[in-house]
């Protein structure tokens, strides 16, 4: 007996479908407290914290998830997901000045929307190599923006040059610098902002710099 029509290739209603349908909206329940939990503040919130939060059991969260690696992994994707729903690409044919301004500005919304979450993640990245990954995931990401943003300003740059440009551009761009500029200097976000742009701005200039002689036919 087939599991589904064979002439319309559609399941028919099953328990099973049900029982994963509960499952998922469990699972997105927890991960949904957990942000939640984070971004009032409550930096290591504990498995019967999420678990409340979410009105489910403490061994409802753990067999769903089964320990907190898992739960971190599910949270940043879920997070990541988020963000990308948001993202609008800057343009790259902008001139110059006015895409290190929208990026700037780009990056620094972005920050301060992961800034619960980094804040936490630094209490526990230590002793997780989840949030470690999820640390390396956001550098990657920034570092590809910046690749694709300033394509043009990075082309004729030899490699290994083009590789530290793009890294310190991405340093620049996330949690370490920004915690930085908010957290130790205290400053504003505009403030914060200009000083993003003008690192930016001298790691582009370098680029340019760096640009080996066109060829000569």
């Amino acid at each position: 007996m087939y599991a589904y029509d064979i002439e319309t290739g559609v399941r028919p209603p099953s328990h099973v479908d049900g029982r994963s349908a509960r499952a998922e909206r469990t699972r997105q329940a927890v991960i949904d407290a957990h942000i939640a939990l984070i971004r009032a503040g409550e930096l290591k919130p504990t498995g019967a914290e999420i678990a409340a939060r979410a009105g489910v059991s403490l061994r409802s969260l753990w067999g769903h998830f089964g320990d907190l690696e898992k739960l971190f992994e599910a949270t940043g994707a879920e997070l990541l997901r988020r963000q990308d729903d948001a993202y609008e690409p800057v343009d790259p044919s902008l001139p110059l000045s006015e895409r290190i301004d929208a990026y700037c500005r780009q990056r620094a919304e972005l920050l301060e929307f992961i800034a619960p979450f980094a804040r936490s993640s630094e209490v526990r990245a230590p002793f997780s190599r989840e949030l470690q990954h999820n640390r390396l995931r956001y550098f990657e990401r920034a570092a590809f923006e910046a690749r694709v943003l300033f394509a043009r300003e990075l082309e004729g740059v030899g490699s290994e040059v083009r590789c530290q440009i793009e890294s310190s551009i991405a340093i620049s761009t996330t949690w370490p610098m920004w915690v930085s500029l908010r957290d130790v200097l205290r400053l504003p976000v505009p403030d914060a902002v200009e000083v993003m742009k003008r690192v930016v701005k001298a790691l582009i200039a370098e680029a340019v710099a760096a640009r080996r002689p066109a060829t000569v036919g």
